[in-house]
């Protein structure tokens, strides 16, 4: 643990559940920047900006901002930048979130949005599906457009393969469970952009400048957050908040280098300050 110099983060299930701050999270991250760690904050979420969920974080006393936030959105946005410039997309998404996908094209299937230079109407052809969180958007006839748009030969990229996180209500069903669907009709895979594609470790990596050997992921998702980081030579903690169930532990495909209750604990897991950290391989 001397050796390292940063720490990337989940928010849902790590700092927060349903956006409130789970007991000593807070602590924690005032713990770390304190003892001059560097921070970014690595999230599937797709229903808030960059902006928005910085604020809501701040207004819990978490000492962030945007800056130290990375988001599926963005990179998505990124991706689509890179490997497919020009692309006229379909947004399949619950939550306005188009300030994170900034210089990507969009096709509105309902035509609401025509006469934003960056939207075209119904008529338009998309060139790719991109999908991001689930909600009540995911209704039949959404999830039957992008099927047609499939099958008419767009690629499909989605921002993650989620496909449950924790609320105040429990488990919900995110995304990833639609998307299984997708690919299996239309005969195709999704091209992953957020967690646990590499290339967002990669990014997270470079945003706070150390290598892999120096950096810990914390997250509640073991194969997503824990194990992704961990193929990508990170050590990995997965804590026993949010979506982690000891089911999922027992039949993941590898084994955590950490397993600590919560987030609180990951200070003492450093040996920055006090806590209760454990390590586990159960």
């Amino acid at each position: 643990m001397d050796a390292v110099r940063a720490v990337l983060i989940d928010i849902d299930g790590v700092l927060t559940v349903s956006w409130r701050p789970l007991p000593g999270a807070v602590e924690a991250l005032r713990h770390i920047r304190d003892s001059g760690l560097a921070v970014a904050l690595l999230t599937n979420t797709t229903s808030r900006t960059r902006a928005s969920i910085a604020g809501t974080l701040s207004e819990a006393g978490f000492p962030v901002t945007a800056d130290d936030i990375l988001t599926a959105p963005a990179a998505t946005a990124a991706y689509l930048a890179e490997h497919c410039p020009g692309a006229r997309c379909s947004l399949l998404n619950s939550g306005d979130i188009r300030e994170d996908l900034a210089g990507v094209r969009f096709v509105e299937d309902d035509g609401d949005d025509q006469g934003d230079e960056n939207v075209e109407g119904p008529d338009a052809v998309a060139d790719a599906v991109v999908v991001g969180g689930a909600g009540p958007g995911f209704d039949y006839a959404a999830l039957n457009r992008a099927f047609g748009h499939l099958q008419r030969g767009a690629r499909l990229v989605a921002m993650h393969r989620n496909l449950y996180w924790r609320t105040e209500r429990g488990l919900q069903l995110d995304s990833g469970a639609f998307l299984l669907g997708l690919e299996k009709a239309a005969g195709t895979e999704a091209e992953v952009t957020g967690k646990p594609s590499p290339a967002f470790f990669e990014a997270a990596l470079a945003h706070v400048g150390v290598g892999a050997d120096r950096a810990l992921m914390v997250g509640d998702d073991v194969e997503n957050d824990v194990l992704a980081a961990q193929r990508a030579g990170i050590t990995g903690v997965l804590v026993r908040t949010g979506k982690y169930l000891p089911q999922t532990l027992r039949a993941a495909s590898g084994e955590p280098d950490h397993v600590i209750d919560s987030f609180a604990d990951l200070p003492a897991l450093l040996g920055r300050s006090g806590g209760r950290a454990q390590r586990s391989s159960s």
